[in-house]
């Protein structure tokens, strides 16, 4: 980046929040022309209304909001559903999902004015920095990237708010709340401040979205929720299309406190970080689909998929959604999932989301198979030589090490 850049466009992943909004004048500062690319991606209208003039106020060219949700929902969750793939074992990946589709828009927005760089505000200690980049790449390998936070001499939220005061630009962080936060459709993440003290108990203004878990309903709401080869398509019999269907499952389950995570996680540049966050509609659809999928898939397919899972979800994780890798993953699972189509009713419940029945048209379960009662579907005395050479590894190396000892 040079000191001058004497009117060269550049477009800005912006937000409104905090850092990318101190973003603008900085740029503005060097000589740059700067444009924002705003994606609704399902963060709320309390964020979106008014972004425009904003932009404009704090010395934007232009600000587009690009109406990215259904996007978002059919391209990047429901993919990621049907991997049932969690980081970790908790995270459901709201943010890794989100980035990639802003970064596209983003692209899109700078060869619509011209643009040849683009920019971010991700800091130089998180991941969304690689999901942001690589995303731009994808689409133009030569495009030049500026991170301000990698590079000037703010180096806290604390002096990013000391910026945004001496330059007039309204914000709503504070150094006594100072949470970083990202909404989405999708979830909630909170990460910084008192967050960031792994001894403590998380704060309680921490948690926006979901009612506490032990203040939530006392009786209990059972949702039934229908897929059709691995994607949701209706609540209690109702077809509804992607993002209504995910706002309303989201409804539900903040109602009842479903879908918090507290977790110390790997970032992909090294560091463990400790984030909160909060998923109630996705936390349903998982468990919903976990349930149905069991039903419905082989032994050998599911064992497989299971396996596989994790890699998927370390792939969205480490910004590699535009990466080969991640649309073969996607090719398996689309098949696993082909047969995953039922209903599937769900309890919610004190922060808990349960699903307590099945039932669907590819369903492997044979009660003569699996009932108690012998029947004509299954013959006892095969088991004998069946038990025999299953164990004959064992069988052989305990005779060994019986003879050694």
């Amino acid at each position: 980046m040079t000191d001058n850049a004497q009117g060269k466009k550049v477009v800005l992943a912006y937000s409104g929040g905090l850092d990318t909004s101190i973003i603008i004048p900085w740029l503005k500062e060097r000589g740059y022309e700067v444009h924002c690319l705003a994606g609704d991606v399902g963060q709320g209208a309390e964020e979106l209304v008014g972004l425009e003039e904003k932009a404009a106020a704090t010395g934007a060219a232009s600000c587009k909001v690009a109406d990215l949700r259904e996007a978002f929902v059919t391209e990047m969750i429901w993919p990621a559903l049907k991997a049932l793939s969690i980081y970790e074992g908790r995270y459901l990946l709201g943010t890794s999902l989100a980035r990639p589709i802003l970064a596209r828009a983003q692209m899109e927005y700078a060869k619509e004015v011209g643009a040849t760089v683009v920019a971010h505000g991700c800091t130089g200690k998180g991941n969304d920095q690689v999901r942001f980049e690589l995303g731009y790449r994808a689409f133009d390998p030569s495009v030049e990237v500026i991170a301000p936070w990698r590079t000037w001499d703010i180096v806290s939220r604390e002096d990013a708010i000391d910026y945004a005061n001496r330059a007039g630009i309204p914000i709503t962080a504070t150094k006594e709340k100072i949470y970083s936060r990202d909404r989405n459709l999708w979830h909630i993440s909170h990460e910084g401040g008192a967050i960031e003290h792994v001894t403590e108990f998380p704060p309680d203004d921490a948690w926006t979205w979901t009612t506490d878990p032990k203040k939530a309903p006392d009786v209990a709401q059972n949702v039934k929720v229908g897929f059709e080869a691995g994607v949701p398509v209706s609540v209690d019999g109702v077809a509804l299309g992607p993002v209504a269907l995910v706002e309303t499952l989201n409804e539900y389950g903040a109602k009842h406190g479903v879908g918090r995570v507290d977790i110390v996680e790997n970032r992909l540049v090294g560091m463990k970080s400790r984030g909160l966050y909060e998923t109630p509609g996705g936390t349903i659809l998982f468990e919903g689909l976990r349930t149905l999928r069991s039903l419905t898939v082989e032994r050998d397919t599911l064992d497989l998929a299971e396996r596989l899972a994790p890699e998927y979800a370390r792939t969205v994780y480490n910004g590699l959604w535009f990466h080969p890798k991640r649309e073969a993953l996607d090719a398996l699972f689309s098949s696993v999932m082909a047969t995953c189509s039922g209903e599937v009713t769900v309890e919610l419940y004190k922060g808990r989301a349960t699903a307590l029945a099945a039932s669907s048209k590819h369903s492997l379960y044979r009660s003569d198979l699996a009932s108690f009662t012998m029947g004509a579907g299954y013959e006892p005395k095969d088991s004998e030589g069946f038990v025999r050479l299953f164990g004959l590894p064992g069988t052989v190396a305990a005779s060994v090490k019986r003879a050694n000892a």
